[in-house]
């Protein structure tokens, strides 16, 4: 008997009809706004990570040397992918390029909530535009997508700043500040003790002095304040560049959800202007649902021509727990609309008629097992079939077939010529 590795999960069909309505819901709503679905490998050079962030990363990576001695990696997350694939034919393609997909990446880490090794995301981003509306539009989907499945403004909110605000505060203070670091640091600081926190910022090069009114600066979010105390021109851009995708973001209607919070940071360094996140609005979610932001620089780091990006990236794992906290997770049950039972020599009749109904769009099953009317029966019951055909011998001899709404009992006896002919749907209601 083999185990299932940590951190990678199994999908029963009932979780999964389940997943796969979220994730209907989300594709659903990125179609909408004329997104287009790509598709990636789950392979890809190592470089591509440990380049831009230090051997180091390779600890984090399902990283190995294939049989060609190439090091590569199970891919971690998209955006240098798509960034790839945005450089590779950037000459190309129109402007804004507008991609989404849905697809699972791996990352070797301490499994915990809403946290597991093997982990799914539908990514969604937006290439060519630098405006506002670019930035709006991705919260727009987000909002939309998250209402689509049956949350409202009282389960969500979206948590949203700039990073340059931030930069600029830091710079203000002494130029030589690790920003980076800094920055790594404000997005951890509502998991560390105030002491902690201090110190990350001190080490990044600010005074004790500094690194405290920094933080509380940051943890007010009066964006005059911030402008007033920073006196800097990359600040006074950043915050009307923050207010300015708000704006959109009202006209656009996803405004409601947001709130500005300068405490959201998004560690990873590639990102360059708005930045935000999604959390439960109640915190029994300890973790983002997930967050996105502006990453204007990394086609150029990719070897492409300069070109403003945003993107978003829900995650699965916190999306459900969400939905699951929300009490709108879809039903983890499978169903069926026709079970067709067999009885006796009738399988060329049962077989046509399962094909007809296929043919109508609807969801049938048919024997294959050669199983006792009985225990056809309880199969029929066990996948949640609507209705179950019953074309048995004597039937077919008074040239009929049975109906029988499995919910309430009720059977009907129908002619079998022609059946189901053009209905769609027939049950044993419409046709008594």
């Amino acid at each position: 008997m083999y185990d299932r590795i940590k951190g990678f999960r199994d999908f029963y069909p009932g979780e999964m009809a389940a997943r796969r309505e979220a994730i209907d819901g989300l594709e659903r709503v990125a179609r909408r706004y004329g997104f287009r679905e790509i598709g990636t490998p789950a392979l890809e050079r190592a470089a591509m990570w440990t380049e831009k962030s230090g051997d180091d990363i390779v600890e984090e990576l399902y990283a190995f040397e294939d049989q060609g001695g190439r090091h590569v990696t199970l891919t971690p997350e998209l955006t240098p992918t798509v960034a790839r694939m945005v450089v590779a034919k950037q000459q190309a393609l129109s402007k804004p390029i507008k991609w989404f997909s849905t697809r699972p990446f791996w990352r070797y880490e301490q499994v915990q909530q809403g946290r597991q090794r093997e982990f799914y995301q539908t990514n969604l981003d937006i290439f060519g535009s630098s405006e506002p509306e670019a930035d709006a539009e991705v919260l727009a989907w987000a909002a939309d997508a998250l209402t689509e499945l049956g949350l409202t403004g009282e389960h969500f909110e979206f948590r949203i700043s700039h990073r340059d605000i931030l930069g600029g505060l830091l710079e203000s203070y002494d130029e030589r500040v690790d920003t980076a670091a800094a920055i790594r640091a404000v997005d951890k600081s509502d998991k560390l003790e105030q002491a902690e926190y201090h110190g990350l910022l001190a080490d990044a090069g600010l005074t004790a002095g500094d690194a405290a009114e920094f933080a509380d600066l940051v943890a007010g979010g009066d964006l005059e304040e911030v402008v007033e105390v920073a006196d800097s021109e990359t600040v006074t851009a950043s915050v009307e560049n923050l207010q300015a995708v708000l704006a959109a973001a009202e006209d656009f209607g996803a405004r409601e959800y947001c709130t500005i919070s300068l405490e959201t940071a998004r560690g990873l360094d590639y990102y360059t202007g708005v930045v935000f996140e999604c959390f439960d609005s109640t915190g029994e979610v300890s973790r983002s649902i997930f967050g996105g932001g502006r990453y204007d620089d990394l086609i150029e780091r990719f070897g492409g021509q300069p070109t403003p990006a945003v993107g978003v990236a829900p995650g699965h794992a916190t999306l459900s727990l969400l939905l699951q906290r929300a009490g709108v997770w879809p039903e983890e049950a499978i169903t069926t609309d026709y079970y067709v039972l067999q009885v006796g020599d009738t399988r060329p009749v049962a077989a046509r008629i399962a094909r007809d109904l296929r043919a109508h769009g609807n969801v049938v099953e048919t024997d294959v097992a050669g199983r006792s009317f009985g225990a056809q029966l309880n199969y029929a019951d066990s996948i949640n079939a609507e209705t179950t055909v019953i074309v048995g011998e004597q039937d077919l001899e008074n040239d009929e077939v049975t109906l029988k709404d499995m919910e309430s009992g009720e059977q009907v006896q129908v002619p079998v010529e022609g059946f189901p002919g053009e209905a769609t749907r027939p049950t044993v209601d419409g046709l008594e």
